[in-house]
């Protein structure tokens, strides 16, 4: 569907999110921002805050996508060892980031807080690095060649994302269609098989539901071509009504 449009990965970083003690929304926000952006979030991993996993991992994909997004570990404590890992990807020193200390020393003097030696790690980056906003909490994040370090909180995520959008490259938006069919899997199975053969360059999508005592199954199209789109979307439409399923779509 969207192979002319860059794609994406995100590394989810921290033993928190896998142990389940804090759940992950980062993943959903990073995902429906860069589909409006025309890029294709092809894949996301969960990780734990150990050294060789980050560091092999990160390696393997910013070689396979065109951007990779961490969150999490960017913080003070000993734990948060994003930025040290992404230097031993790239097999650059880890320095300390003089405009990062600098916005840093501003932040803390303005809340009355002392820079201490843990606060100041939040100022380390890989050398050659250059540095994501954060207007909500000031210690900012950083980007190396495609690769874009954002923190865990949620919050402060979000706005470094936001920050960072004017660096990332853009294809076709990619549009969404869902009709709703009252009808099981097993029914549909064989005939969107069909359908989809027909449009190879549409992702179509089967999500099972059961309601009120019925079972159905949103069926959902995305494509970066309007009229293709609508096409492929007006034959589902027929498709499900001819199996009786009572075809709904999606407002």
């Amino acid at each position: 569907m969207t192979k002319h449009n860059p794609t994406a990965c995100a590394l989810i970083i921290g033993n928190e999110i896998l142990s389940g003690r804090t759940q992950d929304v980062n993943l959903n926000y990073i995902a429906t921002r860069l589909t409006e952006h025309g890029v294709q979030m092809a894949e996301a991993r969960v990780i734990p805050d150990v050294e060789e996993v980050v560091v092999a991992t990160l390696n393997e994909c910013r070689a396979k996508y065109d951007y990779v997004f961490t969150t999490g570990g960017i913080g003070p404590t000993h734990d948060d060892i994003t930025a040290e890992c992404v230097a031993k990807a790239f097999g650059v020193p880890l320095i300390q980031h003089a405009d990062a200390r600098s916005i840093l020393e501003e932040q803390f003097k303005a809340r009355n807080i002392e820079l201490n030696e843990a606060r100041l790690r939040m100022a380390n980056t890989p050398e050659g690095a250059s540095l994501v906003e954060n207007p909500v909490s000031g210690a900012p994040g950083f980007r190396m060649d495609n690769v874009f370090v954002l923190a865990g909180v949620p919050s402060i995520m979000k706005a470094m994302f936001e920050s960072a959008l004017s660096e990332i490259r853009g294809g076709k938006p990619i549009e969404s269609r869902t009709v709703i069919a009252f009808l099981p899997e097993g029914t549909l199975a064989g005939p969107l098989r069909t359908l989809q053969g027909d449009y190879p360059d549409i992702d179509m999508g089967s999500y099972p539901f059961y309601k009120v005592g019925r079972y159905g199954s949103n069926l959902v199209l995305r494509g970066t071509d309007s009229g293709r789109l609508g096409e492929a979307v007006d034959r589902l439409v027929k498709m499900v009504g001819d199996l009786g399923g009572e075809p709904q779509l999606e407002a």
